[in-house]
């Protein structure tokens, strides 16, 4: 049995963490930190990382019921309506931002608003579906090297698609289950690669669904791994998996996870890029380790004995060491956990904490909790 003891110093540590820097963040959008470690926040609220914090919140409210936070990710959640309502800036990771905040206090409160709201979010995602080419399209401008936005995806996709699949259970209606569905086959087939790494982005002809390229994205090159895309594919994966129990997905989950083990160096917490030299100097990306850390906890709760304690032991290595090498428990940042990267080829945040890091730590840290918990009682079970 894994020894998860330390967990409950760590989320000490970062309950006291959070309920500081709450103080300062408020009701605000935080992305970033920048090079005196205080968040720089968004204002435009159709941005990706909006979800994050108040994601955070209730992931800690959960466990604490501190009002406060609560009150805070409301605030937030009634303040992307404005987004939602809009409409025309919306891109393909309403996933992220509907998912962690209105589906979470769905599922806590049951608030019928909550539910409208997740609802309009899914049906906008699926509408973002390209029936010539099986794939979601990622945004609607901004395309890399002049290429047509219409025609890029990218492995990010793949944490939205739970959005389609839950607003499928809702409802009854199986044309959401459909999208995510068609759209991971056309993951599995153009984005994981036969030694299991990822491709960030892939551009397809919107018109006749053909694909055209494989592009770099935050990656070094296109033939690179970049770590955050791969811990979206291990993640996504067994996400995929829970929601369909596709022998085939989980297959890829797993291979996908262990190719992103076996580039870890020695502390556990990954390098921005598996496929750039490495040394001391080489930024890592901690935002990377939480989010497959949390991706192999769920993972390995579909398998048994070693194989589970496989990935869940990576997980936990992950975390433990982000927790003790990583941690702003005793300084003034405003992040949870340092040594993110957010975007290496454009030199832009560089060692930082990053919202989206912060959430996957904390959540894979409750995850490692709940598994805890539950083994003290299958022991106490058993010794009774």
């Amino acid at each position: 049995m894994i020894d998860n003891s330390w967990t409950d110093d760590a989320w000490k540590a970062l309950v006291k963490k959070v309920e500081k820097t709450s103080l300062v963040i408020g009701d605000r959008f935080p992305s970033m930190t920048d090079e005196n470690g205080k968040y720089t926040y968004t204002e435009d609220l159709w941005r990706w990382v909006t979800g994050f914090w108040p994601g955070l919140l209730w992931l800690i409210y959960e466990d604490t019921k501190h009002e406060p936070f609560a009150k805070i990710a409301l605030s937030c959640e009634n303040q992307m309506d404005q987004a939602l309502n809009e409409y025309v800036n919306l891109h393909h990771d309403v996933g992220f931002m509907w998912q962690l905040t209105s589906i979470k206090r769905y599922t806590m409160t049951g608030d019928p608003e909550a539910r409208r709201r997740a609802l309009i979010a899914a049906s906008h995602l699926a509408s973002r579906f390209n029936i010539a080419g099986n794939f979601l399209s990622a945004w609607n401008k901004n395309g890399l090297n002049d290429s047509d936005p219409r025609g890029l995806s990218i492995i990010d996709s793949m944490m939205n698609l739970p959005l389609l699949h839950w607003a499928s259970e809702e409802t009854g209606d199986p044309r959401f289950r459909h999208v995510a569905v068609a759209h991971t086959e056309t993951v599995i087939e153009n984005f994981i690669r036969d030694d299991f790494s990822v491709n960030h982005m892939v551009e397809f002809d919107p018109f006749t669904g053909e694909k055209i390229k494989v592009q770099s994205g935050q990656g070094q090159s296109t033939t690179s791994a970049w770590s955050r895309g791969t811990s979206w594919a291990v993640h996504g994966m067994a996400l995929a998996y829970k929601y369909t129990q596709e022998p085939r997905y989980l297959e890829v989950g797993k291979k996908v996870s262990d190719f992103f083990i076996s580039e870890l160096p020695e502390d556990n917490v990954p390098h921005w890029d598996f496929r750039v030299p490495r040394d001391d100097d080489t930024p890592r990306d901690t935002s990377a380790g939480a989010c497959a850390a949390s991706g192999m906890i769920l993972l390995s709760s579909f398998l048994e004995g070693e194989e589970s304690d496989k990935y869940l032991g990576a997980a936990t290595a992950i975390i433990k060491s982000t927790y003790e090498n990583y941690g702003n428990w005793d300084n003034d940042s405003d992040g949870i956990i340092h040594g993110g990267t957010f975007n290496r080829p454009a030199d832009i945040g560089i060692d930082v904490s990053l919202i989206y890091g912060d959430y996957y730590y904390v959540e894979a840290l409750s995850k490692l909790r709940a598994l805890n918990a539950s083994n003290q009682l299958r022991v106490a079970g058993t010794l009774s």
